[in-house]
């Protein structure tokens, strides 16, 4: 059965709503699906309760955005399953807050550059719990600036190596801080897309930070990628998921919801993983507790 553990809704940068969303997956056969909004958790509840309507079973989860500063590279840790979610949400709101005024600065700069109104981009964004580039740019699309969401116009304002871009600086939490929150929190890590940010040097590390799995199978993973991968978490006995990254029209490229897919049996693993953590330790205890009456 299919589970696509990695979607995005309007709340942060898709472009479909969550109810649209489980319809979807409802109706291409995915029995189960994450809904992981970037830095936000406002989805869970609702995503949970529309699931059961529709026969779609709605895994809690959430996107974390992260910055190495060692290695200097952004990272993205998918969180799943915490227990108490309200105590990641101090590091989503800092995120949110500083997301929110690198937008606010794109946006005053784009609309001092095109003859289109702040309030004619914010519009693009409604719903979201932030304002994104997928935003600015369908709001240039409407405008008829460009024809394309991520052609020569997203790069001229959004590339580092652009002379005209528009870009503000956004602060990160620390990678290590996003493991101890999640740890806290109760909830499951996983490394988002390390193809995509090339954290491959990094994971080693990570593992030793208390990362729980891998996003194996993902659109921009290569089979050199999912074979380098899949080793490394057999290696370290990690879980292995799999998920499209589902931004509906607001992708890079066409993805469709389950291009990408968490197999079953790594899908039970994550499902039992915290439960199977705690008969672990519970061992690890008595065997301890033992080792001291012996003594």
């Amino acid at each position: 059965m299919a589970a696509d553990l990695h979607c995005h809704t309007k709340l942060s940068d898709g472009s479909v709503g969550i109810e649209d969303l489980i319809i979807i997956a409802q109706k291409s056969g995915i029995d189960t699906i994450a809904i992981t909004d970037h830095d936000c958790l406002a989805g869970t509840v609702r995503g949970q309760v529309i699931g059961k309507r529709y026969g779609v079973n709605v895994i809690p989860g959430v996107e974390i955005s992260a910055i190495d500063n060692e290695a200097g590279k952004k990272v993205h840790v998918l969180c799943y399953l915490p227990d108490a979610p309200d105590r990641l949400e101090g590091l989503c709101k800092r995120t949110s807050v500083a997301r929110r005024r690198a937008g606010q600065i794109m946006l005053l700069k784009v609309a001092s550059r095109f003859p289109i109104s702040s309030e004619f981009i914010i519009n693009h964004a409604s719903g979201s719990t932030n304002l994104y580039k997928q935003h600015i740019m369908h709001a240039l699309i409407d405008a008829g600036y460009t024809n394309e969401l991520f052609g020569e116009l997203y790069h001229a304002l959004f590339s580092p190596e652009s002379e005209i871009n528009v870009l503000a600086p956004t602060k990160y939490p620390d990678i290590s801080e996003v493991f101890e929150e999640i740890k806290n929190a109760g909830g499951i890590s996983v490394i988002a897309h390390p193809g995509a940010y090339d954290n491959y040097d990094e994971l080693e590390k990570y593992v030793e930070m208390g990362l729980d799995g891998v996003e194996v199978w993902h659109p921009f993973h290569t089979d050199e990628d999912i074979e380098k991968l899949s080793a490394f978490c057999k290696k370290h006995k990690l879980l292995q998921t799999g998920g499209s990254d589902f931004h509906g029209f607001y992708h890079s490229k066409v993805v469709t919801l389950g291009a990408c897919s968490t197999p079953q049996e790594h899908l039970d693993k994550l499902l039992g993983y915290k439960a199977k953590k705690k008969r672990a330790q519970r061992k690890a205890e008595k065997e301890a507790a033992l080792a001291a009456q012996a003594e």
